[in-house]
């Protein structure tokens, strides 16, 4: 253990010497290589700074009458045998012995004292920025007394219980603000970036009181760069559910809850995943130019443009990012349908396994017929048993579609089976859509003939039931 002696030799009439231990286990020194900006440094003082809470220990060498333990009280003024109140809060330890020394000058000559850290109080800090929970934090010191034992928390530390950095944080420019004593305040700039992607911790500071961390916004968007960091041990938890809105093309837009799992997908809280929630992308949706938008703790908005058709066919895993608290989604609506990719996609986990659309009239099973994603008109009828051949009016159907926006659009569609997919005979259809096929002429008037001679029939059944 190595100490670092102060020797002030006094000339009064009593003999002694000032003197102050300062452990190196307990003031460790970190050198951190960061990037030189005025007024950031490159190295950033360790010196432990005496607070309230603290207990340390005076002691007088040949005086034990002099000698004894001091809890620093939140004026930080503790009162010593002979020279009274000496204020020490916010002093280093130097500094400290120092104030002593001078008051002490007046009465000893050559005084011989100690003054050891005995018991160390909670550090309290603020973390700002690009954390889950901005806020101030009292941190407690592990072990206790003055010895190698203790342990201050460091900068991951307090990252961790500010719930971790977000996902539009630049982990590569974490600013850590100290002020040690009467000297001006000092900024460090930490590079935990090296940390993701080396498993190096030189850059993890321990903390002292009155520490300020901030996490700035990063100024351009990365996906590459947002997967490392929600792997990363001082980032958001992984598990953690978020409130996510999309919109657009989706069979069910609107706020979901979106957290890890699921049957299908990476099983991230990813877009891929709020997707699945929503039902799927409609036949209609544009998948390579989905839009994400988030709100910064600056208050900006960050608009990250995704591709999960690059994802779907070439394995981009990056395209799929993943989402934070209170994100937006945009599905937007393609401007040209292309059948064979459409046909593609309905076999990923983009696409619902199922839609439900609604046969009725003159079909063999009317009433609500599930049929895969971009199924065809001609599919949907023949999945409801076909055309009631006695009664159907098979030219012609009827396609009623309720829009995004609330109006509802009913079409005229001539059936031919012999086409394929195509707007005009075979349109593809969409959730809810109905198919209303007709009755035909024949069976109108077989009808209206029933209804007209159902009453007639029943009186001359009533006349038979009284005997008339």
């Amino acid at each position: 253990m190595l100490n670092k002696v102060l020797w002030k030799p006094i000339n009064h009439s009593i003999m002694g010497i000032i003197l102050l231990t300062v452990t190196n286990s307990i003031l460790p020194t970190v050198c951190l290589a960061a990037q030189q900006s005025t007024p950031l440094n490159n190295t950033i003082s360790d010196e432990y700074i005496l607070g309230g809470g603290d207990h340390i220990q005076v002691s007088v060498f040949g005086l034990p009458e002099y000698t004894g333990d001091y809890e620093i009280p939140p004026d930080g003024v503790i009162n010593l045998p002979l020279i009274g109140g000496v204020e020490v809060i916010g002093l280093t330890t130097d500094q400290a012995a120092n104030l002593i020394s001078t008051k002490y000058a007046h009465y000893l000559k050559r005084p011989i004292i100690s003054v050891n850290l005995a018991n160390l109080r909670p550090i309290n800090v603020v973390v700002a920025g690009e954390v889950i929970s901005p806020g101030a934090y009292t941190l407690n010191l592990r072990g206790s007394g003055g010895g190698s034992n203790v342990e201050y928390p460091t900068v991951l530390a307090a990252l961790t219980i500010a719930q971790g950095v977000t996902l539009s944080a630049n982990i590569s420019k974490v600013e850590l603000h100290r002020k040690t004593g009467t000297n001006p305040e000092q900024v460090v700039l930490l590079d935990l970036k090296q940390l993701t992607q080396t498993g190096k911790i030189a850059q993890d500071l321990t903390l002292r009181d009155g520490d300020t961390i901030v996490v700035p916004t990063a100024t351009k968007f990365d996906v590459a760069d947002s997967r490392n960091l929600f792997s990363a041990s001082f980032a958001a938890s992984q598990t953690a559910p978020r409130s996510v809105v999309i919109t657009g093309e989706v069979l069910r837009p609107g706020k979901y809850i979106v957290g890890a799992g699921g049957d299908a997908g990476s099983g991230l809280p990813s877009v891929m995943r709020t997707i699945q929630l929503a039902g799927g992308v409609t036949p209609h949706a544009d998948v390579r130019h989905i839009e994400l938008h988030r709100t910064t703790r600056t208050r900006t908005e960050q608009i990250i443009d995704i591709n999960l058709w690059k994802l779907l066919s070439t394995g981009d895993i990056n395209q799929d990012v993943i989402v934070q608290d209170r994100d937006t989604i945009y599905v937007p609506k393609a401007s040209e349908i292309n059948l064979a990719e459409a046909t593609q996609l309905a076999s990923t986990t983009l696409s619902p396994e199922a839609v439900s659309v609604g046969v009725i009239g003159e079909v063999k099973r009317p009433g609500v017929t599930p049929i895969k994603p971009n199924s065809s008109l001609n599919q949907a009828i023949l999945a409801a048993g076909g055309f009631n051949d006695e009664r159907a009016k098979t030219g012609s159907v009827e396609l009623i579609r309720l829009n995004p926006d609330g109006t509802v659009t009913k079409r005229l569609i001539k059936v031919d089976y012999s086409q394929g997919i195509n707007d005009q005979t075979n349109p593809i259809l969409q959730n809810n859509d109905v198919v209303l096929v007709n009755r035909s002429s024949l069976a109108k008037t077989g009808d209206n003939l029933n209804l007209f001679a159902s009453p007639i029939g029943l009186i001359f059944n009533l006349l038979r039931v009284f005997g008339l």
